[in-house]
């Protein structure tokens, strides 16, 4: 009878680890051509929301693009109509990255922030110095229904050098192109630093080389629930690029970015002692395969005072494919569960999956939204990673 009841119960956990994608955002539907970049998050009463750039007129990543956002109520299995949050008329905005902040005494029931990215030029022009990438965030008290006015902080967090002495940007470095995350912010709930609200970070620096070596990482946070934005040390491996962070033990902070050079087909890992302020371990993880693209990493609970790490990216070398979510015990030393969300019927597909974003959904059950089939819809999937 135990033997029945093991294999029972195996059987299920398969079939939950099995459960089919949900459509989210499609592709050529509610007012935009292309929907991408996905970011995830969940409400204290349950309900995920879920951000994309909602592309007016095209897959390019610039020009009309909006941010835009859907809401479930039934732990993922349907989904509202579109809500746009951020119309930047013909021009772009894009990287959303949500975080609630729970820990605000003026805002007893919690604040909903929003941080993201303006530009008014092709990333390419704006690394050569043609253009401005900046830095805003919105708030909600009621969930995502309505929104404050977006503010400006492009000053405290970006250094984009001006000829104008009269500009707020007139800064002695050189930081050129700009970009949030992507994927959901982070606030630390533990320790010295809990109430810290922190937001990966990229950008590049001077003229732009071949190599993406003008590339670095970073992070920026803030301490004061949104008042002030200081920003971290940089990740010092030229080419380290979109990144996600998470908190981990003893008031540390992990970042994971990509390696846009990809000379290294493997992702970059950072390690703070001090909640994301500097980093004293900085190294490419062999066990975390990238093609080059995005992925995503969230503490989704503690074991023996070490945070659970689930991670998600495209498990390959040569093509964004083979999606798969990984599970650490000991903070990203090891990755000792490993699960395919997807993968393309077709060995020699690519772009099959790309971006994802993770959520946590219960003990030991994440949501996963990413792009599938060669960015025609961003897809949810609730997966027990047991």
């Amino acid at each position: 009878m135990k033997k029945i009841l093991l294999l029972l119960l195996i059987i299920f956990r398969s079939a939950q680890a099995q459960k089919p994608s949900i459509p989210v955002f499609i592709s050529g539907t509610e007012g935009h051509k292309i929907y991408r970049i996905p970011a995830i998050i969940k409400l204290p009463n349950g309900e995920l929301l879920a951000f994309a750039e909602g592309r007016v007129n095209g897959g390019a990543d610039f020009g009309d693009i909006n941010i835009v956002m859907k809401r479930s109520t039934d732990k993922g299995k349907t989904w509202s109509s579109i809500s746009t949050i951020v119309d930047y008329e013909a021009l772009q905005a894009g990287n959303p990255a949500p975080v609630f902040d729970e820990s605000d005494p003026a805002f007893p029931k919690g604040r909903l922030f929003l941080f993201y990215n303006t530009g008014n030029n092709h990333e390419s022009e704006v690394r050569k110095g043609k253009g401005l990438r900046e830095v805003w965030y919105k708030t909600s008290l009621d969930g995502g229904k309505t929104w404050s006015e977006a503010i400006n902080i492009t000053p405290q967090v970006h250094k984009p050098k001006q000829p104008d002495i009269n500009s707020a940007y007139n800064f002695k470095e050189d930081w050129r192109h700009y970009a949030n995350t992507p994927g959901h912010a982070t606030q630390i709930q533990n320790g010295k630093y809990k109430g810290r609200i922190y937001i990966a970070a990229n950008r590049s620096e001077g003229e732009p080389n071949k190599q993406s070596e003008d590339y670095f990482a970073h992070g920026f946070y803030s301490d004061d629930h949104g008042r002030t934005f200081k920003l971290s040390q940089t990740v010092s491996i030229p080419g380290s690029n979109e990144a996600t962070a998470t908190e981990i033990s003893n008031n540390g902070l992990l970042l994971n970015a990509r390696n846009q050079k990809g000379d290294k087909k493997a992702r970059i890992v950072a390690i703070s002692e001090d909640g994301g302020e500097t980093w004293n371990n900085i190294y490419f993880d062999e066990n975390l395969p990238d093609p080059v693209c995005e992925g995503s990493i969230l503490s989704v609970g503690t074991k023996k005072g070490k945070h659970i790490l689930a991670f998600t990216n495209n498990d390959s070398q040569t093509k964004r494919d083979n999606l798969t979510l990984r599970i650490s015990f000991d903070e990203g030393k090891t990755w000792s569960i490993s699960k395919v969300i997807d993968k393309s019927p077709d060995s020699q597909a690519k772009d099959y999956t790309a971006y994802s974003d993770i959520v946590k959904l219960g003990k030991k059950t994440v949501g996963i939204l990413y792009e599938k089939d060669r960015y025609s819809q961003i897809v949810f999937k609730a997966v027990d990673w047991r």
